[in-house]
């Protein structure tokens, strides 16, 4: 029972300190990484600077969503309606 506190405390610990080290040390290339993949997301977001490519990226959200409240409207309204027939 002992060993299995050991293993879970350890990993716990592990987490912990992973946690740290890419919230401190090492997060800027990752934040680097996460804009060019979100610059390859958003169409004319390459080569784009930050500010306005997060500018950009809200405008997108607002027009996607646009469009599926669009669709789901104009599925509501084109959907077959059922007719149930008593013989």
């Amino acid at each position: 029972m002992e060993s299995k506190r050991c293993k879970e405390f350890t990993r716990v610990k592990y987490w912990r300190m992973r946690r740290r080290r890419t919230a401190s040390g090492g997060g800027g290339r990752s934040v680097r990484m996460k804009v060019k993949r979100l610059q390859k997301l958003i169409p004319g977001g390459k080569g784009m600077q930050t500010d306005r490519l997060f500018l950009r990226t809200a405008d997108y959200i607002m027009h996607l969503q646009s469009q599926v409240h669009i669709l789901q409207a104009l599925s509501k309204i084109y959907q077959p309606s059922v007719t149930i027939s008593l013989n």
